[in-house]
């Protein structure tokens, strides 16, 4: 590809002046100096080699030969550049095309299935793919514009995005089925302080779960840490201890086929918020919008 070494500025000033008929008068139109015309228009002679005015003082310009042929020439460009700045606007704007949304990965199996499933039913004409990663893998992805938006607790959120709350969520214990506590309607933090506890190892998770502790004054016997949520329940449910988890899913049975059972914490554990997040100062398009609304219909309901 050859290089271009004229602007579409060049060529907007060049046409101003045919159809201003002077300089000055062109300058006017587009308000600018003078002075910044008549160096556009020498830029854009240069970039041409080729002399596409004749300057006639007190009367004017007139077209060379060159001029008048890059005349419709640059009509045809700068309006051509017009088109397809309007539409790529429209193509921002419209609820068609495609939309891609990253996830915190822990969240990802409480979430994005119904998302997919319900958003693309009710916008059947855009195409929602979805990335996975780490907060900060997010964040990258977002800053790349290698998605439009992300899912991920609140206190993941790095700076430089703009974010708005879809879910609030409550830690709850899970304790395998034949706990002597597993009857209770509720459950205080402190009756559990001597029993071994498995803890989910990743963040946010592990941070508020210890606030959560401190909160009461309890320091957890730790005795097993995971990075894998359905690792953790399947030990809660061989009896190995108990746990404190954010998410809770729609089953009570473990991998392995385990019973576990969930129940409140006694007080204010604190909440924990899914946001959506997205570059500050980029204005959505309106699949990012239409997706948020999803969202917070779906999503908006608190779990206890």
């Amino acid at each position: 590809m050859k290089e271009v070494r004229y602007s579409l500025r060049q060529l907007r000033y060049f046409v101003a002046v045919v159809d201003a008929g002077t300089i000055s008068s062109a300058a006017e139109a587009l308000r600018v100096s003078p002075a910044g015309v008549s160096l556009a228009v020498a830029g854009l002679e240069r970039a041409m080699a080729a002399q596409l005015l004749v300057r006639h003082r007190g009367r004017g310009v007139s077209l060379t030969a060159a001029g008048a042929d890059l005349l419709a020439e640059a009509r045809a460009l700068l309006e051509a550049a017009g088109e397809l700045q309007e539409r790529a606007h429209d193509l921002g704007q419209a609820l068609a095309g495609r939309l891609v949304v990253g996830c915190y990965t822990p969240l990802g199996p409480f979430l994005l299935p119904r998302l997919l499933r319900g958003f693309g039913a009710e916008y059947p004409e855009i195409v929602l793919d979805f990335v996975e990663g780490s907060a900060s893998d997010l964040h990258d992805q977002l800053v790349a514009r290698g998605c439009e938006l992300a899912l991920l607790y609140d206190l993941d959120v790095l700076a430089g995005t703009a974010t708005e709350t879809v879910s609030v969520q409550r830690p709850h214990v899970i304790l395998p089925a034949g706990h002597r506590l597993a009857g209770a309607q509720v459950v205080d933090i402190r009756d559990l302080a001597a029993e071994p506890m498995v803890a989910l190892d990743v963040p946010p998770s592990m941070h508020h779960t210890q606030g959560v502790f401190d909160a009461v004054g309890v320091v957890p016997r730790i005795v097993h840490r995971s990075t894998s949520f359905e690792l953790v329940r399947s030990l809660v449910g061989r009896g190995l201890g108990y746990s404190l988890l954010i998410q809770q899913p729609e089953t009570d049975r473990t991998y392995d086929g385990r019973r576990v059972v969930t129940r409140p914490i006694l007080g204010d554990p604190g909440e924990l918020a899914i946001v959506l997040a997205r570059p500050a100062g980029l204005r959505p398009t309106r699949r990012a919008l239409a997706f948020a609304r999803f969202c917070r219909d779906v999503l908006g309901e608190r779990r206890p």
